[in-house]
């Protein structure tokens, strides 16, 4: 009997469950190690460890960092909005747009200095920095306050590709992340189980940037600037937290061990 006739028919298994791991056995990382490893160190980073005792709500208040990690994530496009909307000109449709990049810019400067004076973890606060100051460069540069967005179209496309093809392919993303966390590898592939929740929890998580980007692509087009940025906040840790516990809860299903002591609440 083939190694293939022995699997069956999986819909989630590719030709690629069979490829050689010549890097594992000339004792280099294969590149799917690299790759979970960076995906579950950052995870991790982010509290999302599904090798920690704690309940779903925890878990998702800390991937979402908090009420300081909230304001941080929602407060410089907030102003932005609300600075844009009310300096319109009616005649000519256009806001404040020095003003609105100018405080908006201004409030990730202040959250980013009150976690190196606190001195707490300030990567996040740094990364937001930076693309909030990169946005709103950009911004001024084309003179378009629409344009304020365009990296965060640009990240959800680039997300939303790659965790579908990695779906696609039978290198889920969601599955070398925990592989990675869970020290299992990527020993899930074995588990048809494993390997098939880990299919469409990425394919969710494809699902939820896609949704973003046709919501959200039309109204940039169209230089909906207000309506634009206000779906922004909607569609962004709104949809992020369920999301988050729905992979937590399937994950903490697939390795109950890790789930002990833990109360779901």
């Amino acid at each position: 009997m083939s190694a293939a006739d022995a699997r069956g028919n999986d819909p989630h298994e590719t030709a690629a469950d069979d490829e050689p791991d010549a890097a594992r056995d000339a004792g280099q990382p294969a590149a799917s190690e690299l790759i979970g490893a960076a995906l579950g160190g950052a995870a991790r980073r982010a509290g999302l460890d599904p090798a920690q005792a704690t309940s779903t709500g925890h878990l998702v208040w800390r991937a979402m960092g908090g009420w300081r990690g909230i304001l941080e994530s929602v407060l410089p496009t907030l102003v932005f909005i609300v600075v844009w909307t009310v300096t319109v000109d009616p005649a000519t449709g256009q806001g404040n747009l020095w003003l609105a990049v100018g405080l908006s810019v201004g409030l990730a400067v202040v959250f980013t200095l009150a976690r190196l004076i606190g001195r707490s973890p300030a990567a996040a606060a740094l990364g937001g920095l930076i693309a909030t100051a990169a946005a709103a460069g950009l911004a001024l540069w084309t003179g378009r306050a629409a344009d304020n967005f365009i990296l965060g179209l640009v990240t959800n496309g680039a997300y939303g590709t790659a965790a579908l093809v990695s779906a696609l392919i039978g290198w889920p993303l969601i599955g070398l992340a925990v592989g990675w966390l869970m020290n299992d590898g990527t020993a899930w592939r074995q588990d048809a189980r494993k390997r098939r929740v880990f299919f469409w929890l990425t394919i969710g998580w494809a699902g939820l940037f896609a949704l973003r980007l046709a919501v959200e692509l039309p109204l940039f087009l169209t230089d909906q600037v207000t309506a634009l940025g206000t779906l922004k906040l909607i569609m962004g840790l709104p949809l992020f937290a369920p999301m988050v516990a729905v992979t937590w809860l399937a994950v903490r299903g697939l390795y109950p061990k890790a789930d002990a002591g833990a109360s779901d609440v």
